[in-house]
């Protein structure tokens, strides 16, 4: 019997649970663009991305629950970390009290590990860390995506609408989160209009081609409103 095998039989639908209510605890009091809801959205397009893969569910489905447990701590220090370096630390405390075969927790914390975006040192190098990788991009994306950047925008970021100086900036190879220039706006030209051609599985890319495409006649309308044409 493989250890893959045994992984299966041993991650049960209790086991499951508990790694779910230890997650959460790591979400209180966290931002609304960062919040439970996240981490249950990114599941969901995990386990439909990952069914379509053949990719491990079981790793698919821990590693999805865990890999924003650092998320909270590095926003509320302004991002002076890593939340994904951060959040495998964590994890490994949380999966050594079950007794999972070493490769699936090694897959699982290279899962959490290479889920950022920004991270071009840690990519996903599994199918498991790639479907990860994809839906959490795909969760930052299309209505739900703008909808978290204007959150952030005006919580942690800089509070600004838009400076209108975002396409400019948007060039520039530099992270603006929690600065005085960061707004959603600048996230999309910075960052989100990006995704869609670094998203890493077939499933994927066809999910955020229709996302992509939301967001592009969104800001094209956005623009024309704060011209005063529409």
């Amino acid at each position: 019997m493989s250890v893959y095998a045994i992984n299966k039989i041993m991650l049960s639908r209790e086991t499951l649970e508990k790694i779910e209510k230890e997650a959460k605890k790591y979400f209180v009091g966290a931002s609304g663009c960062h919040d439970w809801s996240h981490v249950e959205r990114v599941l969901k397009l995990a386990l439909r991305i990952g069914k379509a893969e053949k990719a491990d569910l079981d790793v698919v489905k821990v590693a999805s629950l865990l890999h924003d447990i650092s998320r909270r701590d590095e926003m509320k220090t302004r991002g002076s970390f890593c939340h994904a370096q951060a959040g495998a630390i964590q994890a490994i405390k949380i999966l050594a009290k079950y007794k999972f075969a070493p490769d699936f927790v090694w897959n699982v914390l290279h899962c959490i590990r290479a889920h950022r975006f920004r991270d071009r040192e840690n990519m996903p190098k599994t199918l498991e860390a790639k479907v990860l990788f994809d839906a959490d991009k795909l969760d930052s994306i299309g209505a739900v995506g703008l909808a978290r950047a204007f959150l952030f925008a005006g919580g942690p970021g800089s509070g600004n609408l838009y400076t209108g100086n975002e396409k400019n900036l948007g060039r520039l190879n530099k992270d603006f989160s929690f600065s005085k220039e960061d707004s959603a706006v600048l996230e999309y030209e910075f960052k989100l209009k990006k995704i869609k051609d670094r998203v890493l599985t077939n499933t994927g890319r066809k999910m955020a081609t229709a996302r992509d495409q939301f967001m592009a006649e969104f800001f094209q309308h956005f623009w024309q409103e704060v011209e005063g044409k529409k």
